[in-house]
């Protein structure tokens, strides 16, 4: 449901604005509302953007569990314009769209591998103030994933935190892309599967 950002959207403008609207339009069948509201802010916007692009060519981390963290960091936080992105970007980016839906309840569910659960308990922890990461946590996910791939796993994380706690703030929500692409609508921790 999308509803008015805190921030009134400015008209994206400019060949690269230009430019821009197209790959968003192409992607994601229109121009979200959040990129229109950091359009205030050019260089957080363009810097925010580089730094996402560049995390997507990382490769320590399985693409399945990097999709499943920060899904579940966005739900922790109750970014819904993050939670509803991630679903529908693992739909396109043909990752386990099963799994990815039920990220939602991943604590309730029984689709998800122990190591699944303890990449999602991880980001969940991350998200908490104070943050509620363990030495046990971190141990097993080390010996699971190896020492680039936690710290992988820890900066996917903090940037999603970074990134939904953003929206939030600004009053940025789902434009609920999902549905727009036919895919079954997200769980909740109160809605089993059908």
């Amino acid at each position: 449901m999308t509803s008015t950002t805190r921030v009134p959207p400015a008209e994206i403008t400019g060949l690269y604005g230009g430019l821009l609207k197209i790959a968003m339009k192409k992607m994601l069948g229109g121009v979200p509302a959040g990129a229109s509201v950091m359009w205030h802010h050019r260089a957080v916007f363009n810097d925010s953007m580089k730094f996402g692009r560049k995390s997507e060519k990382w490769s320590e981390l399985d693409h399945n569990l990097t999709s499943f963290a920060t899904m579940a960091a966005a739900a922790e936080i109750g970014c819904s314009f993050c939670l509803d992105l991630g679903y529908f970007m693992s739909h396109n980016k043909g990752l386990d769209e099963a799994k990815a839906r039920e990220v939602p309840r991943w604590r309730e569910s029984d689709v998800f591998t122990p190591l699944e659960k303890r990449v999602m308990e991880y980001a969940a922890a991350m998200c908490h103030t104070p943050v509620t990461v363990t030495d046990e946590m971190s141990a097993a996910l080390l010996e699971d994933l190896g020492p680039a791939g936690l710290v992988e796993l820890t900066a996917k994380v903090g940037f999603m935190n970074s990134s939904a706690r953003g929206n939030i703030a600004l009053g940025i929500h789902s434009e609920e892309y999902a549905e727009a692409c036919g895919l079954a609508p997200l769980a909740t921790a109160s809605q089993p599967v059908a």
